[in-house]
């Protein structure tokens, strides 16, 4: 039987970690372990987590400062990496939400299902700060698509959260260590997941497996907060990592093409009035450059949009 290690990171999460380490005590299919790395706190959350050692399989370690919610899972994956065979299972767990009794048992069968399967995610429920249910899917509030093609996540779309998620640790391999450039670990450890073939190693389930917290201090949360050039600079960010890491060989050459051809796109359009000469282009591409587009309606206004540069945008359009 596959072992099971929890992930957690933490900081200044002492108003709601009880109440998430209380539903790792209520798991019907038990962790095998759990790496709690604290990020430097200066509440009261590792006297928390400490005080949990005897209910829960806690490893503690706690950070002498800050250093960020991606550098903090990255240290956290790499010390539950050698308390892992390649065929034993990870769970990551942020410090606010509330795990429902089955989320383990139901992500493991999921996943076992398959072996060609690295990665399962789930659905949730959403809470507010008080603990109230706002809705009982995550997904269909946030208009979160169930499938994202490979080339849509090298774009920088990501529909996984990694607080649904159950991944085989033999993608450590890939994952670690995280890129300093990359915006959060989830989509990091999506897009390693997909790299041998999206559509047969990533799947999602529709159960919900936690109770999604979301109180307007999220590290990450419902909506999207950034500006529409921010999103674009983001998301060369993310596409210009990729091309300068190893996974970049892994890609096929098509894929390769495209995420090359999509970098130049997205710095002409930061810099361009208008950029006619990829409409082809965008047409060929439009379900992977608007992935949360569900209709031919829809994709039409984005592929006129998605040939006009940003100057020309943030002037004309209302967007910043």
């Amino acid at each position: 039987m596959a072992k099971i290690g929890i992930v957690l990171a933490t900081y200044n999460g002492e108003k709601y970690l009880s109440q998430m380490l209380d539903s790792l005590i209520a798991q019907k299919r038990p962790a095998d372990f759990i790496v709690a790395v604290d990020d430097g706190s200066k509440d009261s959350t590792p006297e928390i987590l400490k005080s949990y050692e005897g209910r829960l399989p806690l490893q503690v370690t706690c950070l002498p400062q800050n250093t960020g919610h991606r550098a903090a899972f990255s240290k956290a994956l790499e010390l539950a990496a050698p308390q892992l065979g390649e065929n034993d299972l990870i769970a990551l767990a942020d410090q606010d939400d509330v795990w429902l009794p089955a989320k383990l048992q139901t992500l493991e069968a999921a996943i076992q299902e398959d072996p060609k399967t690295n990665l399962v995610f789930g659905d949730a429920q959403v809470i507010d700060g008080e603990g109230n249910l706002t809705g009982e899917s995550w997904r269909k509030m946030d208009g979160v698509p169930e499938h994202l093609t490979l080339r849509a996540i090298l774009t920088g779309f990501t529909n996984v959260t990694g607080c649904m998620t159950l991944f085989r640790s033999k993608l450590l391999k890939q994952i670690l260590p995280i890129p300093e450039q990359v915006p959060v670990h989830d989509q990091w450890i999506t897009f390693c997941a997909s790299l041998e073939d999206h559509d047969a190693c990533v799947k999602s389930i529709s159960e919900a497996v936690i109770q999604y917290r979301i109180h307007g201090q999220n590290a990450i949360g419902l909506g999207d907060t950034h500006t529409w050039t921010g999103n674009l600079k983001l998301n060369l960010q993310w596409a210009k990592m990729i091309l300068q890491t190893p996974h970049f060989n892994a890609l096929s050459t098509s894929n390769q093409k495209f995420l090359k051809r999509y970098i130049a796109y997205t710095e002409d359009r930061l810099h361009k009035k208008f950029i006619p000469q990829y409409l082809v282009w965008v047409i060929m591409n439009v379900a992977s450059l608007y992935p949360y587009v569900k209709n031919i309606t829809g994709f039409i206004p984005r592929i006129l949009h998605g040939i006009i540069g940003a100057p020309v945008i943030t002037k004309f359009f209302g967007k910043k």
